[in-house]
């Protein structure tokens, strides 16, 4: 498996944690992200609560990398765009994952990743599109009914992938150093103390 796919299997996992059974969410049973009916689509069978409960963090690695990093094809995008479209088609599904995308790139949103979607991916400016990237999730976020019970994780995950995919230089702030603050025509008082 890639480096950059373990690093973004790592932070979806750090979100995903362990055995779920919440009765809000409507995938059900879920195990380190992977729902049961994902687990019984990838074994071709149906399969228990149990079976979910005893997945192992092979098979879930085995289940993203196909499912989901491939599907999407990550390997093919910049560093910061393959993890925020890989932890997005893990929480969304690889469908609205790619849509996002599409939107965010500025290219028709057929949620199909191909050469149109690819090369305007790959010519973008990576950090003006993982800043829109994050605009389009936190969008969708907002308008679910179940925002209110989920929203704050889902704001969580979505700033933690956002940090960890933004270019270093950019999510600085700076490419330069700034020019220096002249103070020179301030009163030696001017603070009064407030930042002491």
């Amino acid at each position: 498996m890639s480096t950059n796919f373990d690093a973004a299997l790592e932070h979806v996992l750090q979100f995903e944690g362990g055995y779920v059974d919440h009765p809000s969410d409507p995938g059900g049973a879920t195990n380190m992200g992977i729902t049961i009916g994902t687990l019984a689509d990838w074994r071709g069978t149906p399969v228990t609560k149990e079976d979910v409960r005893n997945l192992t963090l092979q098979e879930a690695g085995q289940i993203y990398k196909a499912r989901y990093w491939d599907t999407c094809r990550c390997d093919e995008m910049p560093k910061g765009i393959a993890f925020m479209l890989f932890d997005a088609a893990v929480n969304h599904g690889p469908y609205r994952a790619t849509l996002f995308l599409q939107q965010a790139a500025g290219v028709p949103d057929d949620g199909v990743i191909g050469p149109q979607t690819l090369g305007a991916v790959n010519g973008a400016d990576e950090a003006s599109l993982t800043e829109e990237y994050a605009a389009q999730r936190m969008n969708f976020y907002g308008k679910l009914s179940t925002f209110s019970v989920f929203g704050l994780g889902w704001s969580r995950r979505l700033m933690s992938a956002f940090s960890l995919a933004m270019p270093s230089d950019e999510y600085a702030g700076y490419s330069d150093t700034p020019p220096p603050f002249d103070t020179s025509d301030l009163p030696d008082n001017a603070n009064n103390g407030a930042w002491a």
